[in-house]
Order: C-alpha cells, then sequence, then structure tokens
C-alpha cells in the first residue's frame, strides 16, 4: 500500500473508488471495452454481495459502491480489475491497470452526492459528451435509460 494510505473498510459505509489504466492511457476507447468491464463489475457485484449506487468510465473507472457481505472490498476491486484484465489485455507487453486504487468512505447523505454529482460530470468536464445522459457507460445514463427519461 502507498505511503499514507489508509482503507477503512468494514465500517458500513459507501466508497468512493478510482482506478486508472496503465499511465492513464485510453484503453477503455471503445464501447466494447466498456461493456467488458460493465459486465465484469456486475459479475463481481453478484458474486461478492455488494451494491453498486453510481459509476463511471472514462479512461478510468470511478465506482460508489457499499462494503462486499462476501470480502473485503479490497479484494472484489481486485478481482475486477482482474477479471477486465484478463478479457482484454491478453496478448498485452504492459499491464492494463495501475496498481493500486483510491479508496474515500463516504458516510454522509451530502459526501454521497457530492461523488454522485462528480461521477455524472466527470465526461462532460473532460469534453466526451455534451450531456451526462448522453455518456452511455454510467450509472446516470442506465437509469435514465431504464425510466425513458427524456431531459438533463
Amino acid at each position: 500500500m502507498p505511503w499514507g494510505l489508509k482503507r477503512f473498510q468494514q465500517a458500513g459505509d459507501l466508497h468512493f473508488i478510482t482506478f486508472s489504466c496503465y499511465h492513464r492511457k485510453v484503453k477503455l476507447g471503445t464501447g466494447a471495452r466498456r461493456e467488458v468491464v460493465e459486465r465484469a463489475l456486475e459479475q463481481v457485484r453478484r458474486q461478492y454481495g455488494f451494491f453498486v449506487t453510481g459509476y463511471v468510465m472514462p479512461e478510468h473507472v470511478h465506482l460508489l459502491v457499499s462494503e462486499p457481505g462476501q470480502a473485503l472490498l479490497s479484494r472484489a476491486i481486485q478481482s475486477l480489475k482482474q477479471a477486465v484484465a484478463r478479457r482484454l489485455a491478453l496478448r498485452s507487453r504492459e499491464p492494463l491497470w495501475q496498481a493500486r486504487y483510491y479508496d474515500f468512505n463516504v458516510f454522509t447523505e451530502r459526501k454521497r452526492v457530492e461523488k454522485l454529482r462528480y461521477m455524472h460530470r466527470n465526461p462532460v468536464k473532460r469534453g466526451l459528451v455534451q450531456h451526462a445522459k448522453d455518456w452511455a457507460w454510467s450509472i446516470y445514463a442506465l437509469c435514465h435509460r431504464r425510466r425513458g427519461y427524456r431531459g438533463d
């Protein structure tokens, strides 16, 4: 674990998780690759028994998740990263992911809303889309597609 990084798990909090592609390269640059991450996230979510409150993925991944019922969150994130790497980087000379991940405990409603807004705005801020609803690989777009949402 990097110097000074402390993880507070098994506290019943939500966790804002961030992990990046190796050297922040755009290794998730296609819809097909992002869909691999989505499928792996769902598989790991079911396997480890946690809830996904939010996610978004340009060339990095942000998650807002509960703590797993089956193991430590660190193990679930490791499993997610490994599953995606196995599917996408079989013949690559370099890793798919940077080592480690950032973990922020979210224990207030105010922080939960702040982190969700940050995730929703991330693709817009990066210039990938004009409106959060247009970025297909996020919980924002997923929820609004399911509800037939038309506005912003």
